[in-house]
């Protein structure tokens, strides 16, 4: 049996405790070996989780110090440090994980998944929720061709955090340097909306920061028209008493909708791990058609298949679990439902396809 890979995660904040590290020590065939932190608690709280693992301040002495040692480097630090991290990376020849955005802006992420391909350097994209369990059943659903002609795809993720959180970079941090909710849920929807339906060819937003303080959009609203008319409505926002999470896809035969927040976030939280009791179940999920109404068995989550991807793509040289480019698509399309945002009009994006 060959020997495990060797993975460091650079950043220990929630991406890096709560996600990856857990993710990556459940995954076999991958070894946790170090983690950055400046932050003594969270270094010690690593150190428990992960017995052995290594410690270092930042993603520079990490590479520095132990860079011949690793094999894979996850990238969870604030958006702004992800594209110079990763380039870091990548002059040690190193596979990255890039937790999403991957990065602020459309043109960085391009040049940098340019440099990985022209080097014959592994990059991927941690878009998690495409491994949902709502995600995935409504996937399967769409392209199963049940619901006949999709006509829209409506996706909500919303909450009621009426005051900012002075503790969190993404509520204080400036859109450029990768703050606010459309590249932090916004790169999740619109991921899910483009890996169903493609890169849109019109896109409506409006986009505004309504909390007191606010420096950065918390509430935002994203239209997309793809090809033959199709429409995704996406809402986000950090000030909806009466939202939630909830996914819907309408068709010309039928309509499923799957209510409610994927459990894996905080399962991963409590300390459970991909193969326990209950891992990734969620609600039913309702279906609807002309003979009337039904709930469907919802598809459990699996976060876990997709460092089970990474670590077969770097074992056999297959495919990544997430294209790369598949994120540049999303970032042209948070930049043109900024423009939008910005003029009250809808962009036509069928100029920038080839990007």
């Amino acid at each position: 049996m060959s020997a495990a890979l060797r993975v460091a995660i650079a950043g220990y904040g929630l991406a890096g405790e709560v996600f990856h590290a857990p993710l990556v020590a459940a995954t076999d065939g991958l070894s946790l070996v170090a983690v950055t932190t400046s932050d003594a608690q969270r270094a010690a709280r690593a150190q428990a989780a992960h017995p052995g693992v290594a410690v270092f301040a930042d993603a520079g002495e990490l590479l520095r110090r132990a860079g011949g040692e690793i094999d894979l480097l996850v990238v969870a630090t604030p958006n702004r440090l992800h594209v110079p991290i990763a380039r870091d990376a990548l002059a040690r020849r190193i596979a990255v994980v890039v937790d999403k955005p991957l990065a602020a802006a459309a043109a960085p992420a391009v040049a940098l998944v340019d440099d990985f391909e022209a080097a014959g350097v592994a990059l991927t994209v941690f878009q998690n929720r495409r491994w949902d369990g709502d995600f995935l059943t409504v996937r399967r659903i769409v392209e199963g061709g049940e619901l006949g002609t999709v006509t829209r795809l409506e996706s909500r993720y919303e909450r009621f955090r009426p005051e900012l959180d002075p503790a969190a970079w993404r509520e204080l941090a400036a859109a450029e340097e990768g703050g606010g909710l459309l590249l932090d849920l916004g790169a999740h929807l619109i991921d899910q909306a483009l890996t169903l339906f493609g890169r849109p060819e019109r896109v409506y937003a409006e986009i505004a920061a309504r909390r007191p303080g606010a420096q950065v959009d918390d509430d935002v609203f994203v239209a997309l028209e793809h090809a033959g008319g199709m429409r995704s409505h996406l809402w986000m926002s950090a000030i909806a008493p009466l939202g939630g999470r909830s996914l819907r896809a309408t068709g010309t035969r039928a309509g499923v909708e799957t209510p409610g927040l994927d459990p894996q976030e905080a399962q991963l939280a409590a300390g459970l791990a991909p193969g326990d009791d209950g891992w990734g179940a969620g609600a039913p999920a309702r279906w609807v058609d002309a003979a009337g109404e039904r709930t469907l068995p919802i598809e459990p989550g699996a976060y876990e298949a997709f460092y089970a991807g990474v670590r077969d793509a770097l074992a056999d040289g297959s495919d990544m679990p997430v294209d790369p480019r598949d994120s540049v698509a999303a970032l042209h399309v948070v930049e043109a439902a900024r423009r939008s945002a910005r003029t009250a009009a809808i962009i036509d994006t069928t100029r920038e396809q080839a990007s």
